[in-house]
């Protein structure tokens, strides 16, 4: 007999489970070990995750928890235009609420009409006793990544490809389309 499948979300690859009640007083280190920093690059299509690390301070509000705090990671990525891995150092600030869910359905009124204001973009639903605060550093870090940046190899790359900067067309219609612009 097979074991019963799960149908419930995927194990995150820095899960960092936390007790709502009661919140812990000291700040909350997430320090990602060498298989999480495996698994996060093989998540965001990183060459590597070399380092991670988010300090957070959590605080009881009236309907959330609110977690503030700091990620910093030093990740290897993948130029946008070479595809050659280059380093790139991420610092940001981190400001979530987590809010339990009530698991009541919404009233058809309420369905109608959400208004979501600023700070609503950043909350987290959780339900039971507990709220996987290393899940919200992984997304944090997911959103941090610039998927345009270009490392210090792109120029050359696109010059190997025949892409020119506005300006710098060479041919018979680039000075024709020269000849236009002077009039």
């Amino acid at each position: 007999m097979s074991a019963p499948t799960s149908s419930a979300t995927p194990q995150s690859e820095l899960t960092r489970m936390v007790k709502a009640r009661p919140l812990p007083a000291d700040p909350v280190v997430i320090e990602a070990s060498t298989e999480e920093r495996a698994a996060l690059a093989s998540r965001f299509g990183l060459g590597a995750v070399q380092s991670l690390r988010a300090e957070m301070t959590l605080d009881q509000k009236a309907r959330a928890i609110r977690a503030t705090g700091r990620l910093r990671a030093e990740i290897m990525q993948p130029c946008a235009i070479s595809a050659e891995d280059f380093p790139v150092s991420i610092d940001t600030p981190v400001d979530l609420r987590f809010v339990e869910d009530s698991g009541r359905p919404m009233t058809e009124d309420e369905a109608l009409e959400i208004e979501l204001e600023a700070d609503d973009c950043d909350e987290i639903a959780f339900t039971g006793e507990m709220f996987d605060l290393g899940e919200a550093v992984a997304q944090t870090l997911g959103l941090a990544i610039d998927p345009y940046a270009e490392g210090p190899n792109a120029d050359a790359a696109r010059k190997a490809a025949g892409i020119v900067a506005e300006g710098e067309q060479d041919g018979p219609m680039a000075a024709m389309l020269a000849g236009l612009k002077k009039r």
